[in-house]
């Protein structure tokens, strides 16, 4: 969700970015949160490592991996408060965000990449 030339991960290793606000989001970004977070979901089912990033770490990522750890299964309140107390008691402040979660992002198996 953050990208910078001479930033991100070496050669050969997923890379995956999706340009949004930190403010509400269209249906197109909000697809683009369900893609990411299926995507790190599924990573971490295989024992991948994932990093998430967006540009201040608190509300964008948060959203991703909040998401993301819903999918594995969390509770809602539980996935945005392990967030809050591994990032930040900040993260995600933005409570739009915190809507969209509470309220739920159905999940789409089936997305065109």
């Amino acid at each position: 969700m953050y990208s910078r030339p001479g930033h991100g991960p070496d050669p050969g290793i997923e890379h995956l970015v999706a340009e949004m606000p930190d403010r509400p989001l269209t249906a197109e970004q909000i697809r683009a949160v369900q893609q990411l977070a299926c995507t790190a979901a599924q990573a971490v089912q295989t024992g991948r490592t994932v990093l998430v990033r967006c540009h201040s770490g608190y509300n964008r990522s948060g959203l991703v991996v909040a998401q993301a750890l819903i999918e594995l299964g969390w509770e809602t309140t539980a996935a945005i408060g392990t967030i809050r107390k591994k990032r930040s008691p900040m993260a995600p402040n933005n409570r739009i965000f915190e809507e969209y979660l509470t309220t739920g992002l159905v999940l789409q198996q089936d997305f065109a990449v």
